[in-house]
């Protein structure tokens, strides 16, 4: 699956292949890679020993691919400095010199590409780079947006770890979660970012999902007020396709958009055509895509119920927290669970409108309408989860 790239604010949007290629939406060229190792050229398209991650679940790709001894570790993120640039750092981790071939000649470059003609794979020259990478050493060039000719590299480009920084302050406006599930934690980032860049599914397609996807762009600072009318039909025809936990999770998102935006009778109006709270066993919805965000939320909170799913038995003695969780139209929670020998101390702090706090599940005695304090629950079962 393609990976959307790009720099929120800004026009210019690609993607990175499962392989690691940019693919620009402006029609122009792809930059594609090659590697010559010690053995042979390798091309990622066509090699089997590719592995891609999201570092953080962000849209700073690394890709890497098998050569003897070692990997061609292949990185792609892309900045607004100088005009905005896709810059992509090829690092040899491996005890021989490689050398890697870009498919586009129009490149910003540290060091002067070779002129030693390429052999071994049929790649046009005429729009080819060849850069040698020494033994466990980097290369990094950059595609400028704007289409600028080739040139020096521009010196004060933004270095991957800090536009993951960034990408991560993103998310966290909405809310900020430190799980012992770090990939449902990434999972939240993923489908945030990616609303950042290529923003919600189709109202007439999927309206709940283009429900929950306005939602977590007005969690992340959009202004609400442009999304009403648009986010309340297509709350409308949610609601017509029936019930069920993701229905619930779009109309308490158009809820809580309607009350940001201060159109405080379409919150009543879409609050009364809610359906009621989907079971504790019933609100699994889509790990991927923007869906994941409510799965992974609503498994911590929701409705006032905090953790309505209990723990599953690689949470037991962990601690963890959330920061900002929606549990109603005005209302958000922060809460940390901290250890005790078995047995869970909660620490909480809810902002907005008061509201009630049960744990069904975890602590069935237990209810506060206070907004912030602390308890000790009873030592848990632990549960089962599904992947």
């Amino acid at each position: 699956m393609a990976t959307t790239v790009g720099v929120a604010g800004h026009s210019w949007r690609g993607e990175v292949t499962p392989w690691g290629a940019v693919v620009p939406w402006d029609g122009s060229a792809t930059l594609d890679w090659y590697i010559a190792a010690d053995d042979r050229w390798h091309v990622p398209s066509k090699e089997t020993a590719v592995r891609q991650v999201r570092i953080g679940g962000t849209p700073v790709v690394a890709t890497r691919v098998r050569i003897p001894s070692g990997d061609a570790v292949h990185r792609t993120w892309t900045v607004a400095d100088a005009g905005g640039h896709t810059v992509v750092e090829v690092h040899n981790d491996s005890p021989l010199p490689i050398a890697v071939a870009f498919g586009r000649a129009d490149l910003r470059t540290g060091r002067p590409p070779t002129d030693i003609p390429i052999q071994g794979i049929d790649l046009p020259r005429e729009s080819t780079i060849v850069v040698p990478i020494g033994h466990r050493s980097s290369v990094t060039v950059a595609l400028a947006h704007n289409r600028a000719a080739a040139g020096p590299l521009p010196p004060t480009l933004s270095t991957a770890e800090s536009v993951v920084n960034g990408w991560r302050a993103t998310s966290d406006r909405a809310s900020r979660l430190d799980l012992p599930d770090v990939a449902s934690v990434e999972a939240v980032v993923t489908a945030r970012c990616e609303m950042q860049l290529a923003g919600p599914a189709d109202p007439v397609a999927d309206p709940a999902g283009f429900v929950l996807g306005v939602a977590e762009l007005v969690r992340m600072g959009e202004r609400p007020d442009v999304w009403v009318a648009d986010v309340a039909a297509a709350a409308a025809d949610a609601a017509r396709q029936g019930g069920g936990a993701d229905v619930d999770a779009a109309l308490a998102a158009a809820a809580m958009v309607f009350h940001r935006a201060s159109e405080h009778r379409a919150r009543r109006d879409v609050e009364n055509i809610a359906t009621k709270p989907a079971p504790a066993g019933d609100d699994e919805v889509a790990r991927d895509g923007i869906r994941a965000v409510a799965a992974v939320e609503r498994r911590l909170a929701s409705d006032g119920r905090l953790l309505p799913r209990g723990l599953p038995s690689s949470w037991l003695g962990v601690g963890f927290e959330c920061h900002g969780v929606q549990v109603g139209p005005a209302s958000t929670i922060s809460f940390a669970v901290r250890w005790h020998g078995a047995r869970p101390a909660v620490l909480w702090e809810v902002t907005g409108e008061p509201i009630e706090l049960t744990a069904p599940v975890l602590a069935p005695g237990w209810r506060t309408e206070d907004a912030a304090g602390e308890t000790l629950w009873p030592a848990p079962e632990p549960v089962l989860w599904p992947p």
